[in-house]
């Protein structure tokens, strides 16, 4: 690991370090429903969770939302938490929420002290970036900065320039999820991976999606991404591996590649 690369410790848990980390999704449409999630995911012990409240019904609920997320973290305890709205331009549900309204209950959430990390679409209002970039600083709640594309991949020079973005807007992380349509595009992402991985100082995420993808998901880590993406009790992604074989296959290739990094 190269000396300059910025490290984010949340909760012990290091992004940014030699061992990937595996998160998995919570996408319940209401409370029973995510909290069920919550404990059967638990026992699979993921390194972190995020709860995708673009699938909560009560979204519109400011209270509800606080309370739901207080006793997501309760179960959760010391597991790192991301909070996401993931916005319908990106692959998100609909919601019933105006952007301005979404931009206040993550600021809310950020507020609530309930949660580690938010993530936010970088096709999102600069104005809007940098406000909840000032609120979660002020309340010590790490940021994803992403880019989701499900219709194509770009070439690897535009997925390059997403992630210095995030690192440019003052993201903590950065993450770029494209979609395949040949095994191609699968290379071009690795290989994108793999040269920002020189460029940034800051962690990264990236993969892509669908059945191509799914190798990605396994070991995109090799080339430099740091949190892959898994099923803990039920996808919130094409492509996604559950969590089990996830862990499997990165203990096989950690073993056969000496534990290192590229």
């Amino acid at each position: 690991m190269e000396q300059h690369k910025k490290i984010i410790t949340v909760r012990e848990k290091e992004i940014g370090g030699n061992q990937p980390l595996i998160c998995t999704p919570l996408i319940g449409a209401y409370f029973d429903q995510v909290m069920d999630e919550v404990e059967n995911i638990c026992q699979k012990q993921p390194d972190m969770i995020e709860w995708r409240a673009d699938f909560f019904k009560g979204l519109d609920d400011t209270h509800q939302v606080i309370h739901t997320v207080s006793k997501i973290r309760e179960a959760v305890g010391e597991t790192p938490l991301i909070f996401t709205i993931r916005s319908e331009k990106e692959g998100g549900q609909p919601i019933s929420l105006a952007e301005k309204e979404k931009v206040q209950l993550f600021a809310d959430v950020c507020k609530s002290g309930q949660v580690d990390i938010i993530d936010y679409e970088l096709v999102n209002n600069v104005e809007d970036i940098q406000y909840l970039r000032q609120v979660s600083r002020e309340f010590g709640v790490h940021m994803i900065m992403s880019y989701h594309n499900f219709e194509s991949t770009p070439g690897a020079s535009a997925i390059i320039e997403k992630l210095l973005r995030a690192e440019f807007y003052g993201a903590d992380v950065a993450k770029v999820a494209v979609m395949p349509k040949s095994q191609e595009d699968v290379l071009v992402l690795l290989k994108a991976t793999e040269d920002a991985y020189k460029l940034l100082k800051i962690p990264m995420v990236t993969m892509s999606m669908g059945g191509l993808g799914a190798i990605t998901r396994m070991f995109s880590w090799v080339f430099g991404s740091n949190i892959t993406f898994a099923i803990g009790h039920q996808g919130s992604a094409p492509g996604q591996i559950p969590i089990e074989d996830l862990k499997s296959v990165i203990q096989i290739t950690q073993r056969s590649l000496g534990n290192g990094h590229n």
